[in-house]
């Protein structure tokens, strides 16, 4: 069964659906997880969060806004990142290059996964080399705003600034698509 044939079935709360999106995607989200708080029982419990938040969340989903693996991606990524800070992790824990979080995509064993794997990495490459290192804070690293404006010694906001500009010039890119 596809991801397209099992949406339906989750809006629905069907629990056989859900279970076949946990065994497509648990693995996967895991990997950047424990990427992110390299620890593997923190990590196991920030996955099992994941999956709760995506089964009361998912009428929050929204098709016209991105793929489903981009948006669970984000709730794996954001729930890693509120993890480490809320165990008052410093920044050395939290670095995690961009090239690493491509290439735990690029293993991933479904066609769709790839796909965006193969996205993420290449339309990276396309930007400005100030765009990379400020989305690679931000996005990858988890950084917020005030901590790239004081790694990047810029004022907070020229980042503000760059990072609207530069995910603005990632939409383009990704429109030309």
């Amino acid at each position: 069964m596809t991801q397209e044939e099992l949406l339906p079935q989750i809006y629905k709360k069907d629990e056989k659906a859900f279970t076949l999106l946990y065994d497509m995607y648990a693995k996967n989200l895991y990997g950047i997880i424990y990427n992110l708080i390299r620890d593997k029982e923190e990590a196991e419990d920030v996955l099992q969060e994941v999956f709760v938040k995506i089964w009361k969340n998912v009428d929050s989903y929204n098709e016209s806004k991105g793929r489903f693996f981009t948006w669970i991606l984000n709730i794996a990524r954001n729930a890693s990142i509120d993890r480490l800070r809320s165990k008052s992790h410093n920044n050395s824990r939290k670095n995690l290059s961009s090239d690493n979080f491509v290439h735990i995509l690029d293993s991933n064993s479904t066609v769709i996964n790839r796909i965006d794997a193969i996205g993420i990495k290449e339309f990276i490459k396309k930007l400005k080399p100030k765009c990379i290192q400020l989305i690679d804070l931000l996005f990858f690293k988890g950084y917020t705003q005030q901590e790239a404006s004081e790694e990047l010694e810029i004022p907070l906001g020229t980042v503000k600034t760059q990072n609207r500009n530069c995910i603005k010039e990632l939409r383009t890119i990704l429109q030309v698509k």
